[in-house]
């Protein structure tokens, strides 16, 4: 595809290809006749769990009745999983449509991937008519190309140290830069308490006269297909983010509905997905601290044999410190992903030069997965994590 050929996009790259900054985005937006005010939308930001509330929210709508556009990122298999409307992928004649209109203007502007791609979503959902739009930050908040839009709802899950070079060493560092996506007098929720951050967002949702919410423990249950008990907050969040929208009334029966069928309304991948049964396989993109710690829990409600963890990474990780999370009496099948900005093997080796993990090094992480399963046996369980590049490849050779 031209965007991919053309200009790199960090989901690959990294650090060279992060541009922030609105102004391109917003000359585009002009350029293209500013279509996300056709549509209303709910802007989710946040460290983890962002792309899992998206998607719930985005299958209640849909099952509410309302037409529903989903525009997330990172994707796992395909590029148009990054924008849906009722769940369906943007067709390849419609993405080609839309390079073709503004190709000139993309290479006389340079703009960045993340920018073209935000401009197709919005540009396609004006054209297929949706009355809510689901829109996923990609990173940060304040100068994400995404915080063009003055949605209907802010949602921010919660603050963990991820992607500091960019966004600040600090949880509040980066709770400032999530805030970002607070708008004046538009309510926000925030999914996650904690000291560090709290005074941020009352701070940020006082001068801006914002109503703000914070997520607490609540007494009804609700269920969803999504498998994990980390997605207990996940639903939480979306509970109240569903009862802040404004002009919305969703009855508990359409909510606890849509939240049953994610997967088969929006196409989710990648959470706590089983995708063999003897031994058993799970694929999670879960790369940081956070999300290893949420792992760890569960992996301490499961039963299984012997623990198989296939795990890829990209620049940036302290992978020791990530890997003191997980069981030490794993077996642990290490590689590199297919992409620029992966760690590479010397460094990886590097890293764990001193580790007392049973630890076993392959050239891709297709071998280590190959691998893993050939020696586990089907009271075993085998976990492919660390990164949604890791998760992608086994993914990929599995459909």
């Amino acid at each position: 595809m031209w965007m991919f050929s053309k200009l790199p996009m960090y989901q690959r790259k990294g650090a060279t290809a992060y541009r922030p900054g609105l102004d391109a985005m917003k000359k585009l937006d002009k350029h293209i006749g500013k279509p996300h005010k056709s549509f209303k939308s709910i802007h989710i930001g946040g460290t983890n769990g962002k792309g899992s509330t998206a998607h719930m929210i985005a299958s209640v709508i849909q099952t509410a009745g309302y037409k529903t556009g989903l525009y997330t990122s990172p994707h796992l298999l395909d590029f148009r999983e990054r924008i849906k409307v009722n769940g369906l992928k943007i067709s390849k004649d419609e993405v080609i449509e839309f390079i073709s209109i503004n190709k000139k203007y993309f290479e006389e502007e340079q703009l960045s991937f993340f920018e073209m791609t935000v401009g197709l979503a919005f540009w396609y959902f004006k054209k297929k008519q949706v009355e809510y739009g689901i829109i996923e930050v990609g990173l940060g908040g304040r100068l994400d190309a995404t915080n063009i839009i003055t949605p209907e709802l802010s949602v921010i899950t919660n603050i963990g140290l991820d992607h500091t070079e960019f966004l600040g060493n600090t949880h509040a560092d980066i709770a400032r830069e999530k805030a970002g996506i607070i708008k004046s007098e538009i309510p926000v929720v925030i999914g996650s308490r904690e000291n560090k951050t709290d005074e941020v967002f009352l701070e940020v949702a006082k001068v801006l006269g914002a109503p703000l919410y914070f997520t607490e423990d609540s007494s009804i249950k609700f269920r969803t297909d999504l498998k994990g008990k980390y997605q207990t907050k996940n639903i939480e969040t979306v509970i109240l983010a569903l009862n802040c929208l404004p002009q919305v009334n969703i009855k508990k029966s359409i909510i606890q509905q849509g939240l049953l069928n994610v997967i088969s309304n929006t196409g989710l991948m990648g959470r706590w997905q089983s995708v063999n049964h003897s031994p058993q396989v799970i694929l999670d993109v879960a790369h940081n601290k956070e999300g290893l710690t949420m792992i760890r829990e569960q992996l301490n409600m499961m039963e299984y044999e012997r623990l198989y963890l296939v795990m890829g990474f990209v620049q940036g990780r302290n992978v020791a410190e990530l890997l003191s999370l997980l069981p030490h009496n794993a077996n642990y099948y290490l590689s590199s992903p297919s992409i620029d900005r992966a760690l590479k093997m010397t460094e990886l080796k590097k890293q764990l030069e001193d580790s007392s993990l049973k630890i076993t090094y392959t050239k891709s992480v297709l071998k280590a997965y190959e691998k893993a399963f050939l020696n586990a046996k089907p009271q075993d369980l085998i976990l492919v994590l660390g990164s949604t590049f890791a998760v992608s490849e086994v993914l990929k050779q599995l459909k």
